[in-house]
């Protein structure tokens, strides 16, 4: 098994933007854990979100929101990559990067839990690479739209629930650190 551990969109907007991140409260701290533990041992992609259409009110390229949150962008990674799409499949070189580097299996952290790591799990599931989903090191909030309301834990654990049936393996993060070769 090669891994890689793929640090979605760790963007300020789920600071400090219009989508702060509630739950689960630790959750940038184990990404950050997941960051400093991979270093040294594997590659690691951090992959930063844009929206490029006229008049987008998130993630608009070089406002304070877009940028990658402080922490973050004070440690190295192995790729930058940016997406358009929840799938950091979608119109990226990931999967070419991946493959160049035998990599077959890779690690989701960041967020949003529903959105962009779901989605990318699934995509990586469908083209054949194994998948590990730290449950503790991705995050969301509450939603209401008009399908309804559903909170941040009811959704999370909804979305981790439906990762462990098929497409992940859910770990927590010091369980998936101590997997890592030393």
């Amino acid at each position: 098994m090669k891994r890689a551990l793929l640090v979605i969109d760790p963007q300020n907007e789920y600071f400090t933007g219009k989508l702060p991140v509630t739950h689960p409260a630790d959750s940038f701290q184990n990404i950050l854990k997941a960051i400093d533990a991979a270093a040294n041992s594997i590659q690691t992609i951090c992959i930063q979100h844009t929206v490029s259409e006229p008049g987008a009110k998130l993630f608009v390229k070089n406002s304070s929101a877009w940028e990658l949150h402080p922490e973050i962008t004070s440690r190295k990674f192995n790729l930058l990559l940016e997406k358009n799409y929840p799938g950091s499949f979608t119109g990226t070189i990931l999967e070419k990067y991946l493959l160049e580097h035998d990599i077959d299996t890779i690690a989701i952290c960041g967020y949003l839990t529903q959105m962009c790591c779901d989605t990318t799990a699934r995509q990586a599931f469908h083209l054949g690479f194994k998948v590990e989903f730290l449950a503790d090191a991705t995050g969301t909030l509450d939603f209401t739209n008009s399908a309804g309301h559903v909170t941040a834990e009811e959704l999370h654990r909804a979305i981790l629930v439906t990762q462990a049936m098929r497409f992940s393996k859910v770990l927590s993060t010091e369980t998936w650190i101590n997997s890592l070769p030393r």
